[in-house]
């Protein structure tokens, strides 16, 4: 692992200035340090400022790039006015990403920086993940692929480093919480916004709130199910979401997985890639 590290700041360094594209979560947060490690205030972490990231995410990564003298800035984007994003296709990650990215592009001709980096890892390579097609098409550079690193060892050589970001639950932007063909909203990324703070309130870690309508699918980590699965805590979660507007409230047995709204498409394409 430490070797990986050796490797990524080298070639974090040979790239003389660099912006990194900067959610705060555990990939993006470790990467933006490293950059930091190899270019000092050579690196810039930028962080979207969109109504699909949680405002409570938003302080979590200026709160960090603080601690960790990053220099850090905001970028406006604007996916929500392109109705390719909008409709919400399977397509809708290369929507969002290439609208960030050609912002970052913009941002980094004012500031003449030519590199943009982004924190995909080598485990992100096998799964669906259209916004990859959108950094090709923008040069994007990932220099934790080109160093082999897995999310494990993101996560391990975090720790070591003492980022508190080393255990943070995955996390993902509020968009991927609403079914494809189910138009992505200001108004239900922030329902979904505003659910998700309340579980975090009732002390669940790791979860999505899915959104389908009128009805909303809570999934839960497996190991905290239990703790959901009490009538008293069935009561205080339909009180909190049938107030913010659903009249259904569902919790998935199944728990929470990564990307569950993916399995639409695996149904619908099957293995071969066909219909």
């Amino acid at each position: 692992m430490q070797a990986k590290q050796d490797q990524l700041i080298s070639e974090l360094r040979a790239m003389g200035h660099v912006i990194v594209a900067y959610s705060g979560g555990t990939d993006s947060a470790y990467l933006a340090w490293a950059a930091k490690q190899a270019l000092g205030d050579g690196a810039i972490a930028v962080t979207a400022d969109s109504a699909s990231i949680p405002e409570s995410h938003k302080r979590d990564a200026e709160a960090f790039a603080l601690q960790f003298g990053i220099r850090h800035e905001y970028v406006a984007t604007n996916e929500f006015d392109n109705p390719d994003y909008a409709k919400n296709g399977p397509d809708r990650c290369f929507h969002c990403k290439d609208e960030l990215f050609a912002v970052l592009e913009a941002f980094g001709r004012e500031r003449g920086i030519g590199h943009i980096v982004y924190g995909v890892n080598r485990d992100d390579l096998g799964d669906y993940r259209p916004g990859q097609r959108a950094a090709k098409v923008h040069e994007v550079e990932s220099p934790l692929v080109t160093a082999g690193l897995t999310k494990a060892e993101i996560r391990e050589l975090s720790r070591i480093a003492g980022l508190p970001t080393w255990d943070r639950p995955a996390a993902a932007c509020l968009s991927s919480r609403i079914p494809y063909g189910t138009p992505v909203t200001i108004q239900n990324v922030k329902q979904v916004e505003l659910g998700e703070e309340e579980m975090k309130a009732l002390g669940f870690r790791q979860f999505r709130t899915r959104f389908h309508g009128e009805i909303v699918r809570i999934e839960i980590a497996r190991e905290e199910l239990p703790r959901a699965m009490s009538l008293e805590m069935a009561d205080r979660m339909t009180a909190i979401f049938k107030r913010l507007g659903y009249k259904y409230v569902a919790l998935d047995l199944e728990g929470y997985r990564q990307g569950s709204l993916n399995e639409v498409l695996s149904i619908a394409i099957g293995p071969a890639g066909k219909k």
